[in-house]
């Protein structure tokens, strides 16, 4: 066959081609292809989650699904279970029952594979405090296979971005709160992950280190990022989150857009008190608390 009547073939060829889908991990083509009019894909999705510490039930069966590409609040009173599940979603806790997929892929089959394309911040976070802030970001990059020269690159670009600049030759044991949530933020993101999972970032911030972390996580979700995060703290999912699911005593009581789940109630405080049951006390029962008079 000649030059030019190949030439000529192949064009035609790919003219026949369908557009390029990129296929998202653990997916088939099949499958992409079937779900290609769906704009909402699922990033988490869980499966009858159960969890009990000895007679008490910590999580009774939770099923979610989880859409990829927003910002995403798992909200509740305390002890309804938020800790506990994304525990189990994230791989730190083995569930009694129930599955876990993130991305496609199963938390307890390929754990190194979900761990891979997740970034976490969990409550109460141990860091290696002997190491300053830029040593542990060093650290944690080339334990996750990067290589140094970017590690390092991307270390300097976090420092900068979340305020760290100043601090990052200090020993991660003398960080503030608010410094060791940053530096704790800096290292989940350092790998890139699609899906970041988030246990109360904002408690015990300060609102210009809050202020900081916000920014970073919009524009992180602008990316095409997948944030999810626990709070009981309805006024602050509600200026951050376009989606939630509301747990209580162990079970999911509602989930959808925002706009969904806070329904006609004028604010997600509202709803949220109305749908885990919340008994509205005033003190008055405290008759004797009068201020020493």
């Amino acid at each position: 066959m000649s030059e030019p009547q190949r030439s000529q073939e192949e064009q035609e060829s790919q003219r026949k081609l369908k557009p390029y889908r990129p296929v998202p991990y653990g997916r088939t083509a099949e499958e992409v292809s079937e779900a290609a009019g769906d704009t909402d894909p699922v990033a988490v999705r869980v499966r009858g989650l159960w969890k009990r510490f000895g007679e008490q039930v910590a999580v009774a069966g939770i099923d979610l699904e989880l859409p990829a590409g927003r910002f995403i609040g798992l909200v509740g009173p305390n002890g309804a279970g938020k800790t506990t599940s994304l525990s189990m979603i994230t791989g730190l806790l083995r569930p009694d029952d129930g599955s876990v997929r993130i991305v496609g892929h199963d938390v307890w089959t390929d754990p190194v594979g979900v761990k891979s394309r997740i970034g976490v911040l969990p409550e109460g976070l141990r860091l290696f405090e002997r190491l300053s802030g830029r040593e542990l970001l060093g650290y944690t990059g080339r334990l996750r296979g990067l290589p140094g020269v970017e590690v390092d690159k991307r270390a300097g670009q976090l420092l900068d971005v979340l305020d760290l600049s100043a601090a990052q030759n200090k020993l991660v044991v003398d960080y503030s709160t608010g410094m060791r949530k940053k530096i704790g933020l800096a290292a989940a993101l350092l790998h890139n992950p699609e899906v970041l999972f988030l246990d109360e970032p904002f408690e015990g911030v300060d609102p210009v280190s809050a202020q900081v972390i916000r920014g970073v996580l919009e524009r992180y979700t602008e990316s095409g990022g997948t944030v999810v995060f626990s709070s009981h703290v309805m006024e602050l999912v509600e200026s951050l989150c376009d989606w939630v699911a509301v747990m209580a005593a162990g079970k999911i009581v509602a989930r959808g857009p925002l706009a969904e789940v806070r329904g006609a109630a004028p604010s997600l405080q509202d709803a949220f008190l109305s749908l885990v049951g919340a008994d509205r006390r005033d003190g008055q029962a405290l008759d004797w608390l009068s201020g020493g008079k």
